[in-house]
């Protein structure tokens, strides 16, 4: 069964010291391929060299809408060029909004989104998207930026309302479940994923956080997401090797320099 974790933090603090453990839990548990997220550009270099250095681990390269306002400089044309530069940057983001912590102005995380969209729209790579209490203001400029010229969203860690969904498949995006559908709370969430196209929904952990049940309170890893493809599985009635099939295909589709 090929697995893959469509986004993890390799870098983030009790990931990136004990990698080796990591990376081995998710070969013994199937995941081929992991995309590690950047949440700031101005430590991608050090991303890069975990990509680097590990042959089933890629990266992107962007800016957390949680620090938007500390990289305002950051434009399009470097994103584009890092993108473009490097081999395993398979994509822009995590970018968008996020109005629950609003820990970085809102017009900053605005003016970031937009450019990291230009940069999506420029490399043909897929951008990921981080949106939280902001689905108006998401879907808006979702549209507003697809009129200008075309580019592929990725709703990762989805948790927010049907219509969000509905309107990123519509523009020919692509929606990602973590372990937060394993959750007993999450019905609403479980309710979307069974309605989505097949063709268009992905898996990951965002590990370190938002460990799947049973392993809830404990640090996240991408072995784990065999644990919300479990789920995923149940709720769509496939057996796990089919739901495994199609995810892993969706990834590939979408994210096709990782090929």
């Amino acid at each position: 069964m090929r697995v893959v974790d469509s986004h993890c933090h390799l870098d983030f603090e009790g990931m990136e010291e004990n990698l080796p453990g990591v990376l081995q839990r998710a070969a013994e548990a199937g995941v081929e391929r992991m995309v590690s997220i950047s949440s700031r550009v101005a430590r991608f270099d050090n991303l890069l060299r975990i990509s680097n250095e590990n042959t089933n681990v890629f990266c992107t390269v962007g800016t957390h809408p949680h620090n938007a306002h500390e990289e305002l400089d950051v434009t399009s044309d470097e994103l584009v060029r890092l993108a473009e530069a490097n081999p395993k940057c398979v994509g822009i983001g995590e970018v968008g909004l996020d109005y629950h912590y609003d820990l970085s102005p809102r017009a900053a995380q605005t003016q970031g989104f937009r450019t990291h969209i230009d940069a999506a729209r420029r490399t043909g790579l897929p951008l990921v998207i981080h949106s939280r209490e902001a689905e108006d203001d998401t879907s808006l400029i979702l549209q507003e930026e697809m009129d200008k010229g075309r580019f592929t969203p990725l709703l990762h860690c989805f948790t927010s309302h049907r219509r969000l969904a509905d309107a990123a498949v519509a523009m020919g995006g692509y929606v990602s479940f973590s372990g937060i559908l394993t959750y007993k709370s999450a019905e609403d969430l479980r309710q979307t994923a069974a309605a989505l196209p097949l063709d268009r929904i992905l898996v990951e952990t965002d590990s370190p956080y938002l460990a799947p049940t049973p392993y809830r309170g404990q640090s996240n890893e991408p072995a784990f997401v065999v644990k919300t493809l479990e789920t995923l599985a149940k709720i769509r009635r496939l057996p796990i090797e089919e739901m495994a099939r199609i995810t892993t295909g969706n990834f590939f589709r979408l994210f096709a320099k990782a090929s």
